[in-house]
């Protein structure tokens, strides 16, 4: 067979056959806004597991999603731990539903917690607004005592 016999048609790729993207840890890092170290960290912690190329990381849309995954429940207050626990239901008996009725409490549990955490923040700021309207009253007053 000669260059001349090649249909071009054979060299386009079978719709059928799609190639799954692939990632650096770079990408990774850029795409969520996160340093590679970081990236590393959660690998080691086996919340990620990339495939390698000599000393290069290679993360397929699993790992992309499972970071996704690391970070959010991060954002919602999660343990690490717990986040592993969540992301392993995939792989184990309880399947998404379990993992579903677990975050489902969790979820209300953090809830709770942000919300007492709320009501705290609040107490402490109306009474930061106290202070500062007895510190601007007595700072008043002796203003007033040092022009008479």
């Amino acid at each position: 067979m000669n260059l001349n016999d090649i249909n071009l048609s054979q060299l386009q790729a079978d719709p059928s056959e799609t190639v799954a993207p692939i990632y650096s840890i770079g990408d990774l890092a850029q795409e969520f806004g996160v340093t590679t170290r970081t990236i590393r960290f959660y690998e080691d912690k086996g919340l990620l597991n990339p495939r390698r190329d000599g000393l290069k990381r290679i993360y397929d849309q699993r790992d992309r999603v499972r970071l996704r995954l690391v970070l959010r429940g991060k954002r919602l207050g999660f343990s690490l731990d717990e986040i592993a626990g969540i992301i392993d239901m995939y792989d184990t008996e309880p399947g998404e539903l379990g993992q579903l009725e677990y975050m489902l409490r969790r979820l209300a549990e953090q809830r709770q917690t942000l919300l007492q955490q709320k009501q705290d923040l609040e107490q402490t700021l109306s009474e930061l607004d106290q202070i500062e309207a007895q510190c601007l009253k007595q700072l008043a007053s002796m203003d007033e005592r040092k022009h008479q």
